[in-house]
């Protein structure tokens, strides 16, 4: 049978990845702090939504793949890190809203809150190696939720713009191209591009705007991790322009996203959008 919505899908498989990773990998992931995450991210998006009024705390799927995005990602010695890092997450959304679209992704935004405020975050960008079966099942599965919610164009102009600058610098430096393939097989980085950069909630509407939204975050990833050695360059990066998606809203509108089963009040305001574009057009 198959599932409904295609978040179900997500939590799916993010939740495989980590028991992939555990069991395969050798994380010193503790289960104390995933339930931590998890609860956390619960009861963060089921009290906000009651104090705001706001229809989403029926669904809670967004807040789980929040939590299983942290669980894969973050790592802290205390778990008072973990339920800071989920609680901004699940905020961020209510906080940081132009129009009704919250402009951070949750994890993302979770996972640079704990590494500012707290003195026992980090993240581990190389922690799924090299192997490349590990890609193979990431493009699988992020492939099939990218053509169900339609954003391919954003990782394919993330990765190709990035590896296009890889590459120059690569054959500037005169190095073998085992160095390229290298910094370009990493799992992480494939995490990164298949199922958070693509978070259709809180990047551009329109497939002009998350080209280019795509490409200049590329663009900052390769200067901060080729010239100023940043790590957890792509988090970064994600963090530091996400408030650039609302700009390129404004200047190429588009419909919003809404998820399959969203409330009919969603599903009105696309259809009056594109009415209103039609009505402009002719």
């Amino acid at each position: 049978m198959l599932l409904k919505d295609i978040r179900d899908y997500q939590i799916l498989f993010l939740g495989l990845f980590l028991v992939l990773g555990i069991g395969t990998r050798d994380w010193t992931l503790r289960p104390e702090l995933i339930g931590v995450a998890i609860a956390t991210c619960l009861a963060t998006q089921w009290i906000l939504s009651w104090v705001t009024g706001k229809q989403e705390v029926t669904n809670l799927r967004s807040a789980l793949i929040t939590s299983l995005g942290l669980s894969l990602l973050l790592r802290a010695d205390h778990w008072t890190t973990m339920a800071i890092a989920a609680a901004m997450a699940i905020a961020s959304k209510f906080i940081f809203q132009v129009g009704d679209k919250h402009f951070f992704n949750p994890a993302n935004f979770g996972i640079i809150s704990a590494l500012i405020l707290t003195p026992d975050a980090w993240v581990s960008p190389g922690q799924w190696g090299e192997e490349w079966w590990y890609g193979l099942l990431f493009l699988g599965t992020g492939g099939m939720i990218l053509q169900r919610v339609g954003r391919w164009d954003t990782t394919a102009a993330f990765l190709g713009s990035y590896s296009l600058l890889e590459a120059i610098r690569n054959l500037w430096l005169g190095w073998t191209w085992d160095v390229y393939w290298h910094r370009l097989m990493s799992g992480s980085l494939l995490l990164f591009a298949l199922f958070m950069i693509t978070d259709p909630r809180s990047i551009p509407n329109s497939r002009i705007g998350r080209v280019v939204w795509a490409i200049c975050i590329a663009g900052l990833t390769f200067i901060l991790r080729n010239y100023f050695f940043v790590s957890t360059a792509v988090f970064w990066a994600l963090f530091a322009l996400a408030p650039l998606s609302i700009l390129l809203d404004v200047l190429w509108l588009a419909p919003r996203f809404a998820w399959q089963e969203e409330d009919e009040g969603d599903e009105e305001a696309e259809e009056n959008f594109l009415l209103s574009t039609k009505k402009v057009e002719v």
